[in-house]
């Protein structure tokens, strides 16, 4: 079991398939940078197979729908941070992102629904792990483009979200969307130079192999902690996008600047406990099977509820996490998903399934890219724990029996660790 440091721009290499992956939904932070980005440990996938001449085309990959009492809306926002030059776009350049809100919508029925990634930038995704030919079956999301805000009687409680390295903002559509769905504002920012994305003018950026960008995860948090600012002008009634895009009706205003919070897969669930020691604006935080790892290390005390996901990283193997849990003087859970490994927090457990039917992979091949835990089990797990944390901590709902007071007949795979 070797490790380099998480906080560089080397990537770690760890057990079972933590450098490991594929295209369609992989999103594994932890590959090396030497290497392509969600490459399959050699003898765990065979190689993609071509497409018969005379076989039919496949329709695209599906997303599981939310299950929230309202339809999703949603927009993508451009955003500059002007007080962050960017060394690497050059003098006179600043901090430049792209992030999408995602709401509680009304009527939906004339606005299209979103992409999981834009087009090139999904097309740059499979491409660059070799696997150009499911580049037509990307997957449609729940949410729709610029359709108007629900009218809830009250604010939206905000959840911000970052991805994990060498990753996009879309790989944990699952979770957001649902949330959305239960009457959340959820903002997710791709990290400029550690993301698959789109820019307004064309411009597609991949992730970037270079020592000095900044993509570390105090890099990460600095973003979340902008786009905290950027929740609050559009609370304010105030557009915070750079090009003054159209924004839905009745998103300026609707959001609660009071009611944040965050999260975070890997080595975005890092940078989202980096961002809530440094920034009390966040109320509520969630790592996803996160490291922890930074330099110089996590330090202070943290009094607000934070939940942390485990399945690779444990507070039992990993030093990191457990000096972490040592700073959490509020309310606090650790629970742990058996059979999951790391790439089994987000779409991967939605989407691999079927990657695996496309390509012919088999059962066990299946499983030993996504853990043996059941991927209808993941998917309701990522729907009902954030949820419920977030419920809980953000709108103060809390019911006896709640799914975080100790294990539940309903998810048996999750264990709560003391």
């Amino acid at each position: 079991m070797t490790t380099t440091p998480f906080d560089g721009q080397t990537a770690m290499t760890r057990r079972r398939a933590l450098g490991a992956g594929l295209a369609v939904g992989a999103a594994v932070p932890l590959a090396a940078l030497a290497a392509p980005a969600w490459a399959v440990p050699a003898g765990n996938v065979p190689a993609a197979k071509a497409p018969a001449a005379n076989a039919p085309a496949a329709a695209r990959f599906t997303l599981p729908a939310p299950t929230g009492p309202y339809p999703v809306g949603t927009v993508r926002l451009h955003l500059v941070d002007r007080s962050r030059p960017d060394g690497i776009a050059g003098p006179g350049h600043f901090r430049e992102l792209m992030a999408t809100v995602w709401y509680p919508a009304r009527g939906v029925r004339r606005f299209p629904v979103a992409p999981w990634m834009p087009d090139g930038a999904f097309r740059a995704f499979v491409a660059d792990v070799g696997f150009s030919e499911l580049a037509d079956l990307g997957p449609l999301t729940a949410g729709h483009l610029g359709a108007p805000v629900a009218r809830m009687g009250r604010r939206l409680p905000v959840v911000v979200f970052s991805h994990g390295a060498h990753s996009h903002e879309g790989d944990h559509t699952v979770v957001v969307q649902e949330l959305a769905s239960h009457g959340y504002a959820v903002v997710t920012v791709a990290h400029q130079y550690d993301t698959f994305t789109e820019f307004p003018d064309g411009r597609i950026t991949t992730p970037l192999r270079d020592p000095q960008a900044p993509t570390r995860p105090g890099d990460f948090a600095a973003d979340l902690r902008f786009v905290l600012d950027c929740a609050e002008r559009l609370a304010a009634g105030r557009n915070p996008d750079v090009d003054r895009k159209e924004l839905p009706a009745g998103l300026l205003g609707s959001l609660d600047p009071g009611r944040m919070g965050a999260f975070g897969w890997s080595k975005g669930g890092t940078a989202t406990a980096c961002a809530m020691l440094a920034d009390r604006r966040i109320r509520a935080g969630l790592s996803l099977d996160a490291p922890m790892q930074m330099n110089p290390p996590l330090a202070g005390d943290l009094d607000r509820p934070f939940l942390m996901m485990s399945a690779e990283f444990t507070r039992a193997t990993d030093p990191e996490a457990a000096a972490f849990w040592s700073l959490l003087r509020g309310w606090r859970r650790n629970i742990h998903v058996d059979g999951a490994v790391h790439i089994s927090y987000g779409d991967n457990e939605a989407l691999f399934p079927q990657v695996a039917k496309e390509l012919g992979w088999s059962g066990q091949q299946l499983r030993d890219v996504i853990g043996t835990l059941d991927p209808d089990q993941a998917v309701r797990i990522q729907q009902a724990y954030p949820l419920a944390f977030f419920d809980e901590h953000l709108r103060h709902r809390h019911r006896p029996g709640h799914l975080l007071d100790g294990p539940s007949r309903a998810f048996p795979a999750v264990t709560f660790l003391p």
